[in-house]
């Protein structure tokens, strides 16, 4: 069922990601890009809106990284764009926002996580001049998951479990010994994927790499959010007093959480790691001068799939009705290009493993199956 767009990975290397820009703007922001060289503002094609859930537009996570992708898109394209943040979390809450944005001629909107999807099934047939781009999610009916995706909707995934198992490698061939932790925001697909591929990684180190990382099961935990920063810190401070010296950390706000946490505790010197997900998070664990406690970042490039959609619909080529999957093999996971935390020697085995996973000599499972012990 699952296609891939044959312009991905073209659009992917056009788009770069401009981590926190989205806290620059209101809650119903409103850009336009400028014709180059002037300050003239850009004719828009047309208008593309987004409908965020229950994080914020600056969350380091899904809502920032799709909203960053329509601003590439401003910038680019000369396209309008517009968010909306609904008042709650139903699905009658998402579709008075994407209303919203209808009425108000943003005929063009992407909706970012699995919480949107019975929602996009009622708005496809709703508003069959329009089109809509789930991300992490397929439509369907709050009584049957069968997916439904409509001719005027695209549907995408992304293949987290590979993005984690990168980031696992890098970080037992980084740290060499020691004991990894886990702290997940919802028991969700994407954030188990994560779980299980990082699992994975450092599991396939330890056996063919000469590393002894452990993950005891009692460092692997599931929040229940993504927006609790509080319980993120606190979770983050009792395995780092259990002995952990890095924790994974897929949970939005519970993340950011997470990441404060030892933040604080290197700033008193000791030594303490955090792997960020879905965006290259080094900046946001900077405690001090350029010092991060960022080993490196599991990434899924939100930002290129939002940006993608938009220029097809530009080029007419949306590709409605489709589910596309981003992957390693075009470039829509991964970690980031430049990881000051991580050695030389580290890179260059990291890019090698990239290489065996690309070719298929290296497979990662999406599912939970032998994970470290």
């Amino acid at each position: 069922m699952k296609r891939t767009l044959t312009t991905i990975a073209m659009c992917l290397l056009a788009v770069t990601l401009v981590v926190g820009c989205g806290s620059k703007n209101n809650n119903e922001g409103n850009n336009a890009g400028t014709n180059a060289g002037t300050n003239e503002p850009a004719k828009a094609s047309f208008k593309a809106g987004m409908v965020t859930d229950s994080g914020t537009i600056d969350d380091k996570s899904f809502n920032q990284g799709t909203w960053e992708g329509l601003e590439q898109a401003t910038k680019d394209l000369g396209v309008e764009s517009k968010y909306l943040k609904p008042a709650g979390t139903t699905e009658a809450d998402y579709l008075k926002e994407i209303g919203n944005l209808y009425d108000a001629g943003y005929k063009m909107i992407v909706v970012p996580g699995f919480k949107f999807e019975t929602a996009i099934y009622a708005a496809q047939d709703k508003y069959k001049d329009a089109k809509f781009v789930l991300i992490d999610g397929t439509p369907h009916t709050a009584d049957d998951t069968t997916p439904k995706v409509g001719t005027n909707t695209v549907s995408i995934f992304f293949a987290e479990h590979q993005s984690g198992f990168i980031a696992g490698v890098a970080t037992a061939l980084q740290l060499k010994e020691g004991e990894a932790g886990f702290i997940g925001g919802m028991e969700i697909p994407p954030v188990q994927k994560y779980n299980w591929g990082f699992q994975q990684g450092v599991k396939y180190a330890n056996d063919n790499l000469g590393t002894k990382v452990t993950i005891k099961p009692e460092n692997v935990v599931y929040q229940g959010s993504f927006d609790n920063v509080a319980a993120g810190g606190q979770l983050a401070a009792a395995m780092y007093d259990r002995g952990v010296k890095v924790i994974f950390a897929a949970a939005g706000g519970v993340g950011v959480g997470a990441i404060n946490e030892a933040k604080t505790r290197a700033g008193q010197g000791k030594e303490v790691w955090i792997v960020g997900v879905d965006g290259d998070q080094f900046k946001d664990g900077v405690y001090k001068d350029d010092k991060s406690i960022i080993l490196t970042s599991a990434m899924k490039k939100v930002n290129a799939a939002s940006y993608d959609m938009v220029k097809a619909e530009q080029d007419g080529s949306f590709p409605g009705g489709q589910t596309l999957t981003f992957d390693i093999k075009n470039d829509g996971v991964g970690i980031p290009a430049t990881n000051p935390n991580l050695g030389d020697d580290v890179t260059t085995k990291v890019t090698e493993i990239v290489g065996k996973l690309k070719s298929g000599e290296i497979d990662v499972k999406a599912e939970k199956g032998d994970l470290i012990k």
